[in-house]
């Protein structure tokens, strides 16, 4: 059977060759299920993710690529126990959703987009406009009004449009698509190929690990594109007889705004209806994702978890890593944090191959970092 769009929710699927953004009925997309690759099919002569291109759905003759993928795994010591760090953000635009960005958009140029609309407040604008940029494909991206000029500024500097809409991040949201009968949305939260590209985290620590799953993963979640992405990947690596069981995959989530975890924890499949607070977390502060139902079953499915966090808990997390060389955004400063409280719990074993994925730099987050240290810039 080819590869199509899939809507999870009604089962229906949609041809490849007709570029889509969501189902008949406006739901987000995913790819069937791909049978995966071996060993032996890695392109050992590119130093990229697109080394794992034969897993892609599409055949991509000029990908988008800016060297994105093939981070360090560094070993450190987190709350008194061994970890591997996954640094995420040694990538182009200093966080992990470049992998998104270089498989999402080569797929999308090469089923003929030349322009792009993406809604935004930070990492996922960036990089869609620095690949877009790369790709000669204009991209318009819509953020919210108080989104940090730092953000912006990066997202312009790649010569993007950039809109700035009144209101919370949804109000953004909600204008995007909107706008999408106008020009093409390639939402990060709504584009299949994206996860595509977050996938390519699972294939990369099968091989940094000497073709073997890790026994946890603890990813900072927002939307869920991680959860997900590692999920689709150590998925297909099973199917193709590469690994033998699931690594469990645990989510960590503000408990200011913490819907997927907080539905994990209380054993819901909808939103809870929690009001949302400001967090330090902010790149995971998305009160409704998209995809919380697919999140939920891969958790379960992998027999992983979530932990809500503390706002206290995830700064002193970020300055701990510090502390031991590892510079990053308070949002995935959270990984720590909830491994921290899992070893406590018993839930992990600290004898156990365990991972934190570290999404985006420090240098993303200056003046929030600044406020933890107590300086005034």
């Amino acid at each position: 059977m080819h590869p199509a769009y899939l809507d999870p929710h009604s089962g229906e699927t949609f041809p490849l060759d007709i570029p889509r953004w969501c189902g008949n009925a406006q739901a987000p997309l995913l790819i069937t299920p791909l049978p995966g690759i071996t060993r032996d099919q890695i392109d050992r002569t590119t130093r990229s993710l697109w080394r794992y291109r034969a897993s892609f759905p599409l055949p991509v003759t000029d990908p988008i690529t800016l060297g994105e993928g093939c981070t360090p795994l560094a070993p450190r010591r987190i709350h008194g126990s061994d970890v591997l760090i996954k640094c995420e953000w040694f990538m182009p635009t200093g966080s992990f959703k470049d992998r998104g960005a270089s498989v999402m958009l080569s797929m999308l140029r090469q089923q003929g987009i030349t322009a792009v609309l993406e809604d935004s407040s930070g990492n996922g604008g960036a990089a869609v406009a620095c690949y877009a940029a790369a790709g000669g494909m204009e991209a318009t991206i819509m953020a919210p009004s108080a989104t940090s000029p730092a953000k912006t500024v990066q997202m312009r500097a790649h010569g993007a449009s950039v809109e700035l809409i009144p209101g919370n991040r949804q109000a953004t949201s909600d204008a995007a698509v909107a706008r999408a009968s106008q020009t093409f949305y390639a939402s990060h939260n709504w584009q299949p190929f994206f996860l595509q590209g977050t996938k390519t985290l699972a294939y990369e620590l099968w091989e940094d690990l000497g073709f073997r799953a890790p026994d946890n993963i603890i990813v900072p979640c927002g939307a869920g594109s991680n959860v997900l992405g590692c999920e689709i990947g150590f998925a297909e690596l099973l199917r193709a007889g590469e690994i033998t069981r699931m690594p469990r995959i645990f989510a960590a989530q503000p408990a200011h705004c913490g819907p997927i975890a907080e539905a994990f924890l209380t054993g819901l499949d909808r939103i809870p209806d929690t009001e949302t607070k400001p967090t330090i977390a902010e790149g995971t502060a998305i009160a409704k994702p998209l995809r919380l139902r697919e999140c939920l079953a891969a958790l379960r499915a992998t027999e992983g978890g979530a932990v809500l966090l503390s706002e206290a808990e995830i700064a002193a997390a970020t300055l701990d890593l510090a502390r031991v060389g590892i510079y990053v955004e308070p949002t995935c400063a959270q990984a720590a944090a909830a491994y921290a409280r899992l070893l406590d719990a018993g839930t992990i074993i600290a004898d156990q191959t365990t991972v934190l994925v570290m999404t985006g730099t420090g240098l993303k987050a200056t003046p929030r970092i600044a406020e933890l240290l107590g300086i005034t810039l």
